[in-house]
């Protein structure tokens, strides 16, 4: 395009118009462009269908081609830009399309393939893409349709036509970062698995996955550094690896093991806050009793703890104080207790602060040091929160939900802990702050009266009470006690559940009888009531109503041992043992170690002739007490009973080596070594009956007997002649001292002969007087009982029978001179009370016994007067 003045130069990308004619040509060209464009959207616009809308009247009006806006053209870009380039510089001409613009480059129709309009210099046109598929025009194209779409193709917007997606390339698993990751997961499963089986308590499996984890991380951490990603190591994994391994060897009580642990961790300063972890260095020298490194490093702990971290900051301070307690070093502890007294003040430190005055004797600080216990706020809500109203229905259903929820029971458990803190600190200074204990716990209740802990003090009262017990002054406790039948109904039922204990103990049962009606009155509901009322019934022998009483008291709590133990004694004197069984059975479900529960159903058992479930019961009872000497006694006269001599033989020497002044196992012992020929080592069994049983010349008679038996006869003989001056009207004596003295040639025979003719005259003088007395008396009773035969032979048969046992069971007892009883075979007792072994039979009373804490014990004389 030159109009030969020489307005463009060819070797320039742009030219300037200085002329009209070049400024007409540029025109022209540019409309002929728009034109060719705006044919082209109408040839696309009719294949478009678009959706039948109402016709407008008004519309066409305002319509005008843009093509042929001539006014616009300074304000127009494209037509600026061809003026000012070569944009608008028309192809050369061709042959084919003689006079247009557009050359070789066909127009195609929307129904086939299109190639774009190109510029002279080879530009895209607008609207088209350098790979031949046309753009789709905003606006103009309805959904799903594209312009390169062949005629007859199927509507399908979401290309389900294609078929399914292929599947996802599977990951390779080779590559090194898959590798760190799989390894990475492992880790953190390891750990996670470690902690688990801690919280489970198998402390063994726990801390072998540490180490596994531990072996992994190592691994790992090789693993970043050969693939070059050193940089990415991640030190929270590594450290939480660390810790969890220190944590389970703490655990395991390998304590060297966790300190180096532990050290490795503090001292790697890329660890945050790993300063803390002293926390636990101190903990485990602690435990190694290494109290002055314990206290270096609680020290050094809390050097790296800011002050915003307050909490923390006062449980070690505790810890300290605690520590200080320990080595006796009570004015340090002091000093720590008191600091967190005035900072953060709570029951525990109070409680100890109290201690540590007790230790060092201040009375002043120990009254100001309760005066601060019993001021502690708790921070918990009063259960009166926990009461429903009427009215609101809505908030009694949501009071229902949270009364018994985990924080009200968290509640609950803190102010039984502050309870216990101040009763055992008000029993453990009330002695030592005034002259007398009776002085000081009134200065205590009066203080406890003053504070939030109002129902403590009928508590510390009654543990008034139970003072004057262990000081055996049983008439001041009485009168305590008699002080609160004017109280509640809550403390006055406590207290005449203990008074009717204490007449109990003392067999005053109208007494105990009375004071257990009243705890019942005050409190139908108190099961040690209902437990003492059974036991007066149950010493008047009225078994079926004692059994009631211990229903009832079962009724009301369902875990009340007492009861259970009580109605199985009950059931055991009414000849029910099958029902006594069941008892029995249900408390050692309840009770698993309890002796007196074992051996009570091992008597039962024998009392059902099943000696085999006896034994079992009892050799349950010998693995909770080892040494007690009647239950090993009663087990081999079992043993003994079936036919099992040598077991019979180890537990009764068993019994012996732990009490060897029971009569019925020594002779059982020598009995038996005569039996199998070691008559030597019988003696030393009668011989340890003679001193046990100096008046019983039956022992000495064993003795000499078993030295006749071994061949010894000038030791028998004595043995013998020792016996005759201690009884010298002794028959059987006289006998064998005739026999040894004849078999030996002695010069005394004839002498020990005529004293025994003499002894064997007088004692049949004796028996014939005996006889006629006898006789006499017969004779008189059958003549008053004349005119009755008729009655005396309806009960002749078991009165016969019930004569013949009670002539046998006399004939069994020594005479009523002689101190000791005969040994003769004994019944097994129905209790079982002490390690001694059974004693008399007696129910279980509503008192119960505690230890607390601070190793100072009570004797609760009833259920309910100390929270548990």
């Amino acid at each position: 395009m030159n109009c030969g003045i020489g307005c463009l130069k060819r070797q320039q990308t742009t030219f300037a118009v200085t002329c009209l004619g070049c400024l007409k040509s540029v025109y022209s060209t540019f409309i002929h462009v728009r034109f060719v464009k705006h044919r082209i959207r109408v040839r696309e616009m009719e294949n478009v269908h678009l959706a039948v809308e109402e016709e407008d009247l008004y519309s066409g009006y305002n319509d005008y081609n843009p093509t042929f806006d001539s006014e616009e053209l300074e304000n127009d870009v494209g037509f600026q830009q061809a003026v000012r380039t070569s944009h608008g510089r028309r192809p050369p001409m061709t042959a084919k399309f003689p006079g247009t613009a557009i050359g070789a480059r066909p127009l195609a129709s929307s129904f086939g393939s299109r190639a774009p309009l190109a510029s002279s210099m080879g530009r895209p046109m607008t609207g088209a893409v350098q790979d031949g598929t046309a753009r789709p025009m905003t606006a103009v194209r309805a959904a799903g349709y594209t312009s390169s779409m062949t005629r007859g193709s199927a509507f399908d917007p979401l290309g389900q036509s294609k078929g399914p997606a292929p599947p996802l390339e599977a990951k390779n698993e080779d590559t090194p970062e898959e590798k760190i990751k799989i390894l990475e997961k492992k880790v953190n499963d390891l750990i996670e698995e470690s902690c688990m089986a801690q919280s489970t308590g198998t402390l063994q499996l726990a801390l072998e996955k540490a180490k596994e984890a531990g072996r992994k991380e190592r691994m790992l951490v090789r693993q970043r550094e050969q693939s070059g990603n050193a940089d990415h190591i991640s030190l929270d994994l590594t450290y939480s690896v660390l810790l969890n391994l220190a944590n389970q060897y703490a655990n395991n009580e390998m304590y060297p093991e966790a300190l180096n642990s532990y050290q490795v961790i503090v001292k790697n300063k890329m660890f945050s806050n790993a300063g803390r972890l002293k926390v636990n260095m101190a903990n485990i020298y602690f435990k190694q009793k290494n109290y002055p490194k314990a206290i270096k490093f609680y020290r050094m702990a809390l050097d790296q703890i800011s002050n915003a971290h307050k909490e923390m900051r006062i449980k070690i301070m505790q810890n300290i104080g605690v520590v200080f307690v320990r080595m006796g070093q009570y004015s340090d502890a002091i000093t720590s207790f008191e600091h967190i007294m005035s900072e953060s003040p709570n029951i525990k430190t109070g409680f100890n602060l109290i201690l540590c005055y007790y230790a060092i004797g201040d009375r002043e600080r120990m009254k100001k040091a309760f005066q601060k216990l019993i001021s502690v706020p708790l921070g918990i809500d009063d259960d009166d929160k926990y009461i429903p109203s009427n009215d609101d229905t809505s908030s009694n259903m949501v009071i229902e939900a949270i009364k018994n929820d985990a924080l009200h029971q968290m509640e609950r458990d803190l102010k039984v802990l502050a309870e216990k803190y101040i009763m055992t600190a008000a029993k453990l200074i009330a002695p030592a702050i005034e002259t007398s204990f009776a002085t000081g716990f009134d200065w205590c209740v009066d203080m406890v009266k003053s504070s939030q802990y109002v129902e403590l003090a009928n508590d510390l009262e009654i543990n008034k009470a139970i003072t004057y017990l262990r000081q055996k002054d049983f008439n001041q406790a009485v009168e305590t006690l008699k002080t609160f039948e004017k109280k509640d109904s809550r403390v006055k039922s406590a207290a005449a559940t203990n008074l009717s204990f204490l007449y109990f103990l003392e067999k005053d049962f109208e007494h105990a009888d009375r004071y257990a009606d009243l705890a019942m009155t005050a409190d139908r509901y108190n099961p040690a009531a209902l437990v003492n009322k059974g036991n007066t019934v149950f010493a008047k022998q009225d078994y079926e109503k004692a059994a009631e009483f211990y229903k009832e008291a079962l009724r009301n709590d369902s875990s009340c041992t007492e009861a259970l133990y009580n109605l199985g004694l009950t059931y055991k004197k009414l000849n029910r043992l099958e029902e006594g069984l069941d008892f029995f059975l249900k408390l050692h479900a309840i009770l698993r170690n309890s002796a007196q529960v074992m051996f009570q159903l091992a008597h039962l058992y024998e009392l059902l002739e099943d000696p085999q479930q006896a034994i079992e019961w009892l050799m349950q009872v010998i693995s909770v007490t080892p040494t007690d000497p009647q239950v090993l006694a009663k087990l081999g006269e079992l043993y003994d009973s079936e036919g099992d001599k040598s077991q019979a033989f180890q537990h009764y020497y068993e019994s012996f080596r732990y009490f060897p002044s029971n009569i019925d196992v020594i002779e059982w012992l020598g009995a038996y070594y005569i039996e199998t020929q070691f008559c030597e080592k019988a003696i030393l069994y009668f011989e340890r009956a003679t001193l046990i049983q100096p008046t019983q010349v039956k022992w000495q008679l064993m003795v000499a007997s078993c030295y006749r038996r071994s061949g010894n006869y000038q030791k028998a003989l004595e043995t013998y002649q020792d016996i005759h001056r201690k009884f010298p009207e002794n028959v059987e004596c006289l006998r064998f001292l005739v026999r040894l003295g004849t078999d030996m040639g002695l010069k005394e025979v004839q002498e020990y002969a005529t004293k025994l003719k003499k002894v064997e005259k007088m004692k049949e003088l004796k028996e014939q007087r005996v006889k006629s007395g006898r006789e006499g008396s017969a004779r008189g009773r059958r003549e008053g009982r004349e005119g009755s035969a008729g009655s005396a032979d309806s009960g002749h048969s078991s009165g016969s029978t019930k004569g013949e046992r009670l002539s046998a069971k006399v004939r069994s007892l020594p005479g009523s001179n002689e101190p000791y009883e005969a040994s003769s075979p004994k019944e097994l007792d129905a209790s079982y009370v002490d390690p001694l072994g059974p004693q008399m039979e007696r129910p279980k009373t509503g008192a119960k016994k505690r230890m607390d804490d601070d190793d100072f014990a009570d004797e609760e004389l009833g259920d309910d007067l100390l929270p548990e």
